[in-house]
């Protein structure tokens, strides 16, 4: 149900990618070239992240970006789940439940697991809360800088 990225899913990624940029998963849309440099560092193998398939009887129904990251608090390694994007189709039948429990069994040595949700997601926010995560009272900042290549 779960596996690595390969070059044969670039284009179903990319509308996905773009899917979950317009939905109200997230804050605001980004470069759509940013789709791109994330499918070829995931082919490339970048070993700060990877991209999961989410495969439903040999169709790709969604997909799944993780990053690590080590962190003192934590006292080791931490996947951050960056993204999880399941089609409409498909949602609501247990599929993040076992994305997260695969996520857990692929990195038992991590010590932190940690995502982000909008505010308004509460079907997002109940799955994860099921699941054991909390709610951290954190103000996240941000910084982008442009790339001048």
């Amino acid at each position: 149900m779960f596996r690595n990225i390969t070059q044969s899913d670039k284009e179903v990624f990319l509308t996905m990618a773009q899917e979950f940029y317009a939905s109200p998963a997230v804050m605001h849309k980004i470069d759509p070239n940013h789709f791109v440099t994330t499918f070829d560092a995931a082919i490339n193998k970048n070993p700060y992240f990877r991209v999961l398939m989410i495969e439903s009887e040999n169709h790709v129904i969604g997909y799944a970006v993780l990053s690590f990251t080590y962190s003192n608090e934590a006292g080791g390694m931490v996947v951050l789940i960056e993204e999880v994007y399941v089609d409409k189709a498909h949602r609501s039948k247990g599929i993040g439940t076992k994305l997260l429990t695969f996520v857990e069994k692929e990195y038992p040595t991590f010590k932190r697991f940690r995502l982000e949700v909008t505010k308004d997601n509460l079907r997002a926010i109940d799955l994860y809360k099921k699941q054991g995560y909390q709610m951290l009272d954190y103000v996240q900042m941000i910084k982008d800088v442009e790339s001048y290549l």
